[in-house]
């Protein structure tokens, strides 16, 4: 999967619109925040300091997304959120203990956002529902492993977790359809 080509402050300002709703809900309330905004491409922190909070409610953001994406553009203009660039410098680490401190950005945004939008190979979402559910599948249990638990089964996965995170995911949702089929052991 080729990562998108935001800056890690769009991707974060997408995440915290997406939390907590369905996509397409989502993507509306974007394009209308969007179209608020007035610019060509994604606005940027000061265009989007520049709409007031009752403007940001009106294209359906909720009180707290609106204030996480304020934190995040108010960051973003003052350096905080690295650019692609400065992110690349940075390790995996390193971003998530800088960018956890936005207001509504925990852990796992910061993963998501380390694989889908700079495409790091060696992430494992260790507390993501469909990667523990994946794994649960794929190892035949009854119940998921706990985080610490996978990350330790993750290790011998290193410097691929990414793609075993992808491989966990499709796991989940075959077994959601009723198609996944057990591996057979060699």
């Amino acid at each position: 999967m080729k990562p998108a080509r935001r800056q890690p402050y769009e991707a974060l300002v997408r995440a915290i619109a997406h939390q907590q709703v369905h996509g397409r809900a989502a993507e509306a309330i974007l394009g209308r925040f969007l179209g608020r905004c007035e610019c060509a491409g994604f606005p940027s922190p000061e265009a989007v300091l520049a709409l007031t909070p009752e403007a940001m409610r009106a294209c359906g953001l909720s009180a707290n997304k609106v204030l996480a994406i304020r934190d995040i553009a108010e960051k973003a203009a003052a350096g905080a959120v690295p650019t692609r660039t400065e992110a690349r410098r940075l390790t995996d680490e390193e971003l998530i203990e800088r960018l956890v401190t936005l207001r509504g950005v925990g852990r796992w945004t910061v993963e998501m956002m380390l694989m889908f939008t700079l495409g790091r190979p060696d992430v494992l979402p260790v507390d993501d529902f469909g990667v523990r559910e994946g794994y649960r599948v794929a190892a035949g249990l009854a119940e998921q492993p706990k985080p610490r638990a996978l990350a330790e089964i993750g290790e011998a996965w290193a410097p691929y977790r990414t793609t075993a995170s992808w491989y966990l995911w499709r796991a989940a949702d075959l077994a959601k359809e009723g198609r996944f089929r057990q591996p057979k052991a060699i």
